[in-house]
């Protein structure tokens, strides 16, 4: 039987040494809280926010993550695809999460806020609707993705092949065409 948490700030907390109680965590706040390499295998977080957290290298098993935002952490190497995918909603702002993965998740609507992405795995992602807002793309992965109506309009540096993905009505900007026609190994100028 998991403990309950409701409503509860936890801040400055190194649960590196002192581990997090393994248990369903409703509306709480994580503030500048180490759990870098944690395994939050089985927990849950609802509504939920970590705020300059360090989660880089965490263990997500069967994690439930619902309506969920992580604020300037540092998220990076994880893999979002072990977590539980039943409600699964997730939001992004001002963090690094560079080398993760997101492989076959369907996470309609995430927003991406001023965040490194480079060398995501976004293989078989269901991104429908997704924001990627003043983010770095820079090797991410898009294969068999669905892409539709995803806003790319101020992302930068990512390389999408058009006939490997489902791109209906997905918005570019013009500086980021190259990265629609790469693969063709044309100069655009």
């Amino acid at each position: 039987m998991q403990t309950i948490i409701d409503n509860q700030e936890f801040k400055n907390k190194d649960f590196t040494v002192k581990p997090l109680d393994l248990g369903e965590y409703d509306n709480c706040q994580f503030l500048n809280c180490n759990l870098s390499a944690f395994d939050l295998s089985h927990y849950s977080f609802i509504e939920c926010e970590f705020e300059n957290c360090n989660l880089s290298n965490i263990t997500l098993l069967n994690t439930s993550l619902k309506s969920v935002r992580f604020i300037n952490c540092k998220t990076i190497g994880i893999d979002f695809s072990r977590c539980n995918p039943f409600l699964l909603e997730i939001n992004f702002s001002s963090c690094q999460l560079n080398f993760s993965s997101f492989y076959q998740l369907i996470i309609k609507g995430i927003h991406y806020e001023n965040c490194s992405l480079q060398e995501i795995d976004f293989t078989e992602t269901n991104l429908s609707n997704a924001k990627f807002i003043n983010c770095d793309l820079q090797g991410a992965i898009f294969e068999n993705s669905t892409l539709e109506k995803a806003d790319f309009t101020t992302a930068s540096n990512y390389s999408i092949d058009l006939e490997l993905n489902k791109i209906s009505k997905a918005q570019f900007s013009h500086e980021g065409i190259p990265g629609l026609l790469d693969k063709y190994d044309i100069k655009i100028q």
